[in-house]
């Protein structure tokens, strides 16, 4: 493991957990050679299925391209990253669980859009616009309406 302080390659291990989502192993570590200490962060490398792009072409799925979504879809509002990363987290699981070897983009767009839609209505269309790549000014308003509508139903309830 690289030292993020003098970029040695050896460090030893000094205490190991299982992190608070109880998928994840923290290690604390000390440089062999500058003797100072950092902590890592290890998760299992599951089998992933590739991810059929909008042009046909497929890459491995990527955990952080949802993180940074849904991040920047977030910003400045009241979420926090840790509800972020558990988002990502029951998407990875639920694409795993699924066990399709390769899955559309778009169905992992879906899934981030319903995510958006259930936790925080800015972020949603804020998503939405992007993902959605509306054609003009009337089909967001049309998206805005309904989801107005649905709050209002809710609200009824």
């Amino acid at each position: 493991m690289k030292c993020p302080f003098c970029g040695h390659l050896e460090s030893k291990v000094v205490d190991s957990r299982v992190g608070k989502d109880k998928e994840t192993i923290r290690r604390r570590r000390e440089c062999i050679q500058c003797k100072k200490r950092f902590t890592t962060t290890e998760r299992t490398e599951d089998t992933l299925p590739l991810v059929i792009k909008k042009d046909g072409r497929r890459e491995p799925f990527n955990r952080m391209k949802i993180f940074n979504g849904l991040k920047k879809a977030c910003e400045k509002r009241p979420i926090s990253i840790n509800l972020i990363e558990k988002i990502v987290n029951r998407i990875e699981s639920y694409f795993m669980e699924k066990g399709d070897r390769e899955i559309k983009s778009s169905e992992i767009g879906e899934r981030v859009m319903e995510e958006l839609h259930r936790l925080d209505a800015v972020a949603y269309v804020r998503f939405a616009s992007v993902y959605r790549q509306f054609k003009d000014i009337q089909e967001f308003m049309d998206e805005l309406k309904e989801l107005l509508g649905n709050r209002e139903e809710a609200k009824k309830k």
